[in-house]
């Protein structure tokens, strides 16, 4: 991987309008020299200078093809299986950058839920939620009280 991509690069939690000053800020060694560069070209073409195209650019310059498409079928291909509901979410968040297809929230929630164990998936099918925050939040209050309803469970 490129220096200057760190965990933090590909934050959920940075508001739209503000990613292209963050990725940028976290950029540093070869990594910042290259964006130096790459905007400098950009600017003499009058190309836009987006959070997009920079991405774009980005992922161009430090991914290989086959590891960007790797990612997109791990993606596709993700379940629950063995996970924790954490790791689980964490994995959907990561890989899902990956799909190169457009991905509305929708599409997101449903993704999400189909890959859920039995019966939290049916239960979340119910629900219908269109909010993948939500979606997620209401999966893990379902496991935790999933777990704690077994434990009280006499045993047979």
């Amino acid at each position: 991987m490129a220096e200057g991509y760190g965990n933090g690069f590909w934050r959920q939690d940075v508001p739209y309008g503000e990613q292209l000053a963050f990725a940028v800020y976290m950029l540093t060694g070869e990594a910042e020299h290259w964006w130096i560069s790459m905007k400098s070209i950009m600017e003499e073409r009058e190309e836009p200078i987006t959070w997009e195209s920079f991405r774009v650019k980005f992922l161009s310059e430090y991914f290989l093809n086959n590891v960007w498409y790797a990612k997109e079928v791990k993606f596709l291909q993700l379940t629950e299986g063995g996970k924790s509901e954490a790791e689980y979410t964490e994995w959907f968040k990561h890989l899902s950058r990956f799909y190169t297809m457009p991905l509305d929230e929708e599409w997101r929630c449903r993704k999400f839920e189909n890959d859920l164990r039995g019966d939290i998936h049916l239960m979340e099918a119910l629900l219908s939620i269109k909010d993948f925050a939500v979606l997620v939040e209401k999966a893990r209050v379902m496991k935790k009280m999933k777990i704690e309803v077994e434990a009280q469970r006499p045993q047979q």
